[in-house]
C-alpha cells in the first residue's frame, strides 16, 4: 500500500518523539489527568453496580455471572436492564478477591491503568488512519505521521470527557469495550501485512476472524463493542481498497453499472465476514435478553416519548448538538442529564433550534471536506475522523432502539477518539498557516484539557463533590436534587436534605422516591400529616411502591390509624413478597394490638427472610417475657445467639428471661457478655444489679446500681432498688455489730 506522508505532519508544534518516548509521555498524560480519583469512594451507580451486586461475592457461583445482567438481576426479569456484560463482571469479582473486599482503591487503580493503556494503543490506530498501514521490507508497520498520531493520542489521553468512564467505577464497560474494540481493529490490520499495493489483496482469513473474536468480547464487556465491525469495514473500503466514495456515488448515479474497477472480489469477501459475523452476534445477544428490549421510563428519555414524529427527530438532533458540545467545551459535565436537566423543544420558535442546524452545517461542511476535497490526505484523515465520531454513537442515537438516558457521558469514550483525531488535523492545518505561537496555543489547550480533567477527577471522589458540583450545571434535573438531599440525610444534615428533596419534587411532581425519602425525614421529625399526604401521593403514582406503603403503614400507626396501617404493610408485602423489615413493622403494630400470636408469626417471618434481623429476634424474647411464656423466650432467645453471638440487645434480653427463671449463674453470664461488648448501657447494670440483689450478692448488686446511676441518673427505678439496697445493707451491718 503505498501512501504518502501527510505534509501536515512536520508543522504540528511537537517535537518528534520516538515509538517508546511517544508512548510513555501519553501514558503519564493519562496518569497525571485522573490519578487523583485513585483513592476516591464508591460513588452513584457503583453502589447498584458492585456494592449491592452479589455476583461480586466469592460465594456467589461464577456461572451466576453469565445469567445475569450488569447490575445483578437475572436477565429474565422485566426489571433487568438488559446490559449483559458478564466479562466486566469479571474483572469488578476479581478486584474483590485481590483486596478482600469492596476496597475501592483497587477499582480505581484498574480503571486508571486501563486509560493510560488505552491512550497508548490510540497512537498505533491514529498513525494507521492518518499515514496507512505501511510496512518495510522486514514487516515492520511504519508510522507516517508520528506527529500528528500523537497529538491526537495526547488530546484523547486528556478528554475531560472521560471522567466519567475512568474515575466512576462502572465506567469499566466503556473501558474495557474501548481496549477490545482498539484490539480488533489492530488485529483486522493485521490480516493485510505484507501488501505492498492497492488491488485485489492478499488477506487473512485468521486475522479477520481473530478480529470478530475481539469484537465478541468487546460485546461482553459492553454493547457498543459491536460498532468496531462497522469501523473495520470503512478503513477496509477507504484504506485498503482506497475507494473514492465521491467517484463511486458519482458513477452509481450517472447509472453506470460497471464498478469493478472500484470493488474488488477481495473486498465483497471481506465484507461479506463482517455482515455475517456482526449478524450472529446480535442474534446472539437478542436471545441472551431473553424478554425482549429493557423497558424505560418517560423521565429516561423524553424525546423518544413525544407523539409528534417531528419533534421527536427535532429532540433528537438537539441531544446530538450537546453531545458534540460537550466534545468541544468539554465544561458543564454532570453525572446525570435527565429529569428535566434538557427540557424538550415543542415549538419552531424555541431559539435552541439553532443548535442542531449548526451542527448539521458543521457536519455538512466536514463530509464535504472529506469527500471533494484534492488532498488525499486530509479526505483520508476527516472520513476516519467522522467513521470513528459517528460509527460508535450509533447504539446511544435512538435511531435503531430507545435508550435510557437523554445524555450520557460515558458513550462519548470511544466516538471522543474520532473528535481528537480532527482536532489533530485542525492543528496540524492551523500550524501550516498560522506560524506565530502555535506552540504556545497547542501547549496551552492540552494543559486546559489536563487541569479540567483533574478538576473533573476530584468531583468524583466523592458522592457529597459530585452530586454537588452538578447543581449548576443542571439545576432543573431533580435527580441531582435528589441526591444532594440523599447524601446529606446520610450525613445527618436533615434540615438541609428536606430543602433539596422538596426542589426534586417541585421539579418533578411524580418524583415517588424523593416524596419517600422527605416522607421518612418529616415522619422522623414528628411531622406526620405531612408525611403521610406526601407517602399517600407516592403509592397514588406508583401503586407497587413497596417502601412507600411500608413507610406509609408506619406513619399511620404513630397517627394511631392501625386499620390503615396494617392494610399498608399488606399491601407492601403483596408487592414485595421477601420484606423482612415491613414483616417485622406489621409485628410491632400486631403487638400494639394485643395480638401476640401475630406479631410473633411475623416477626418469625421477618428472620425466615432475614436471619440475622436483630430486632425482630429481641422483640419475639421480649413478647414472650412480658407474656409469661419463660422457656419458649429461653429457646428464642439462645436461637437467636447462635446467628447473632455479639448481640449484646438479645444477650441483655435473654439474661432477664433465665434471671426471672432463678438461673442465676447463666443469667449473669449473659449480662457480663453483654457488658464486654458494651460497657456503657445503665439498663445492663441496672438489671444484673437487681440480678444480684434477689441473689443476694449485695456487694455486687451495689456497685452495678452505682454504674448504672453514674451513666443514667434518672434510670426508672434504679434509684429505688438502690435506696432498698443501702437501708438493706445498713440494716445487716447494725445486726453485725
Amino acid at each position: 500500500m503505498l501512501l504518502s506522508e501527510p505534509y501536515w505532519d512536520h508543522h504540528i508544534p511537537l517535537p518528534k518523539l520516538g515509538p517508546v518516548h511517544s508512548r510513555l509521555v501519553t501514558a503519564f498524560v493519562a496518569l497525571i489527568c485522573f490519578i487523583n480519583g485513585y483513592d476516591g469512594d464508591f460513588v452513584f451507580d457503583d453502589s447498584e453496580a458492585i456494592i449491592n451486586n452479589k455476583d461480586l461475592n466469592p460465594d456467589t457461583p461464577l456461572s451466576n455471572i453469565w445469567k445475569n445482567d450488569f447490575w445483578g438481576s437475572n436477565l429474565s426479569s422485566n426489571s433487568s436492564h438488559k446490559s449483559y456484560r458478564p466479562l466486566t463482571v469479571l474483572t469488578f469479582r476479581i478486584n474483590y478477591l485481590l483486596a478482600g473486599g469492596l476496597h475501592p482503591i483497587g477499582f480505581h487503580v484498574l480503571n486508571v491503568a486501563l486509560h493510560c493503556v488505552i491512550s497508548v494503543l490510540m497512537i498505533d490506530v491514529f498513525a494507521i488512519l492518518i499515514g496507512g498501514l505501511v510496512h518495510d521490507g522486514r514487516g515492520v508497520k511504519l508510522n507516517l505521521s508520528p506527529k500528528a498520531s500523537f497529538l491526537a493520542a495526547l488530546f484523547f489521553a486528556a478528554h475531560p470527557v472521560h471522567t466519567e468512564s475512568v474515575a466512576g467505577i462502572v465506567g469499566r464497560a466503556d473501558l474495557l469495550c474501548a481496549l477490545f474494540f482498539q484490539l480488533s481493529f489492530l488485529v483486522y490490520c493485521k490480516a493485510f501485512q505484507g501488501n505492498k499495493s492497492s488491488g485485489d489483496k492478499k488477506f487473512s482469513v485468521l486475522w479477520i476472524f481473530s478480529s470478530i473474536l475481539l469484537c465478541a468480547v468487546a460485546m461482553l464487556c459492553k454493547e457498543q463493542g459491536i460498532t468496531v465491525l462497522g469501523v473495520n469495514a470503512a478503513f477496509d473500503i477507504l484504506m485498503v481498497c482506497n475507494l473514492n466514495i465521491y467517484e463511486l456515488a458519482h458513477r452509481l448515479l450517472s447509472r453506470r453499472k460497471s464498478i469493478g474497477g472500484f470493488v474488488s472480489s477481495g473486498l465483497l469477501m471481506r465484507l461479506a465476514l463482517l455482515f455475517l459475523g456482526g449478524s450472529f452476534l446480535l442474534y446472539a445477544r437478542w436471545r441472551i435478553m431473553g424478554t425482549g428490549p429493557p423497558s424505560f421510563t418517560e423521565v429516561d428519555n423524553p424525546a423518544s416519548f413525544a407523539e409528534n414524529v417531528i419533534l421527536r427527530i427535532v429532540n433528537y438532533n438537539y441531544y446530538y448538538s450537546l453531545n458534540a458540545w460537550l466534545l468541544l467545551c468539554p465544561w458543564w459535565l454532570c453525572f446525570d442529564w435527565s429529569m428535566g436537566c434538557v427540557p424538550l423543544i415543542k415549538s419552531a420558535t424555541d431559539w435552541r433550534i439553532v443548535w442542531p442546524l449548526l451542527l448539521w452545517c458543521c457536519l455538512m461542511g466536514l463530509v464535504y471536506q472529506a469527500l471533494c476535497s484534492q488532498d488525499s490526505n486530509k479526505r483520508r484523515t476527516l472520513t476516519f475522523g467522522l467513521v470513528l465520531l459517528v460509527i460508535p454513537f450509533l447504539p446511544a442515537s435512538n435511531l435503531f432502539f430507545r435508550v435510557g438516558f437523554v445524555i450520557a457521558e460515558r458513550v462519548l469514550y470511544l466516538s471522543s477518539a474520532g473528535y481528537c483525531l480532527i482536532l489533530a488535523y485542525a492543528v496540524g492545518y492551523c500550524s501550516c498557516h498560522w506560524k506565530k505561537h502555535k506552540v504556545l496555543a497547542t501547549l496551552t489547550l492540552l494543559c486546559v484539557n489536563v487541569a479540567r480533567s483533574a478538576q473533573r477527577s476530584q468531583h468524583w471522589r466523592s458522592e457529597q463533590s459530585l452530586f454537588t458540583s452538578a447543581v449548576s450545571v443542571c439545576p432543573l434535573n431533580a435527580k441531582v436534587h435528589y441526591n444532594v438531599g440523599k447524601n446529606l440525610a446520610d450525613r445527618g444534615n436533615q434540615s438541609a436534605a428536606i430543602k433539596y428533596y422538596r426542589e426534586a419534587v417541585r421539579l418533578h411532581p411524580k418524583y415517588v422516591h424523593a416524596m419517600n425519602n422527605l416522607g421518612n425525614i418529616l415522619k422522623e421529625r414528628n411531622e406526620l400529616k405531612e408525611a403521610e399526604e406526601l407517602l399517600s401521593s407516592a403509592v397514588h403514582i406508583q401503586p407497587d411502591f413497596a417502601a412507600a406503603w411500608m413507610n406509609l403503614g408506619i406513619v399511620q400507626n404513630s397517627l394511631k390509624k392501625l386499620d390503615e396501617a396494617e392494610q399498608s404493610y399488606r399491601n407492601a408485602i403483596r408487592f414485595r413478597k421477601k420484606y423482612p423489615d415491613c414483616y417485622y413493622n406489621l409485628g410491632r403494630l400486631y403487638a400494639d394490638l394485643n395480638r401476640s400470636i401475630d406479631a410473633l408469626n411475623a416477626w418469625r417471618n421477618a428472620t425466615i427472610l432475614k436471619p440475622d434481623h436483630s430486632l425482630a429476634w429481641n422483640n419475639m424474647v421480649i413478647l414472650l417475657d412480658n407474656t409469661g411464656n419463660l422457656a419458649q423466650a429461653e429457646l428464642i432467645g439462645k436461637e437467636a445467639l447462635k446467628i447473632l453471638p455479639k448481640d449484646h440487645t438479645i444477650m441483655f434480653s435473654l439474661a432477664n428471661v433465665l434471671g426471672k427463671q432463678e438461673k442465676y449463674k447463666e443469667s449473669e453470664g449473659f449480662f457480663l457478655n453483654a457488658l464486654k461488648i458494651n460497657p456503657n448501657v445503665a439498663s445492663c447494670h441496672g438489671n444484673l444489679a437487681v440480678l444480684y440483689h434477689r441473689w443476694g450478692k449485695l456487694d455486687l448488686a451495689k456497685r452495678h446500681y452505682e454504674l448504672s446511676l453514674r451513666l443514667d441518673p434518672s434510670a426508672p427505678g434504679t434509684k429505688e432498688n438502690y435506696n432498698m439496697l443501702k437501708r438493706k445493707l445498713e440494716q445487716r451491718q447494725r445486726t453485725v455489730g
